[in-house]
Order: C-alpha cells, then structure tokens, then sequence
C-alpha cells in the first residue's frame, strides 16, 4: 500500500470538506448551528490531521487538531439539546 498516496487522498478529500463547509455557511446554505456543518468541519480536519502528521507539517497538525476539537465540541451541544427537547 502507498502510504503518501493515502495521506494526499486523505489530505484533498479534507481541504474539499472544509472548502465546502466554508462555502455553504457563508452563503447561507446551511446555518453554522447544524450537525451537517459541524460534520463537515470534524471529518475535514481529521483528514487533514492524518495528512500534515504524514508530512510532518507540526503546526498544521496542531491547527487540525484544535478544529477538530472545536467541531466536536459544537456536535456533543447539538446533540445534547435535540435530547433535551
């Protein structure tokens, strides 16, 4: 198995993830508060997490992570207040 061949793959489908997330909020496509949005920004950044840990790129790694955290934070809310109503 091609192992930087999985990280670019995993590295595109990411930044696309991202991209579109950012596309769709600002264009008023879909509301930050969504599950959908917040999915988008998790899968994104842990794609891009495993692609910048692969190439080593530490700071951006950093980044991902952080992101990551922020969007899976933002899905534990979501889906505690869906619970609660």
């Amino acid at each position: 198995m091609d192992y930087r061949f999985l990280a670019d793959i995993l590295g595109w489908i990411g930044s696309m993830e991202l991209l579109t997330a950012y596309f769709l909020v600002s264009y008023q496509k879909i509301s930050p508060s969504s599950d959908g949005y917040q999915w988008l920004n998790l899968t994104g950044s842990v794609f891009l997490l495993i692609n910048t840990l692969f190439y080593g790129a530490y700071p951006s790694s950093f980044l991902n992570v952080i992101w990551g955290f922020i969007a899976l934070v933002a899905i534990y809310r979501i889906y505690s207040s869906k619970v609660r109503t």
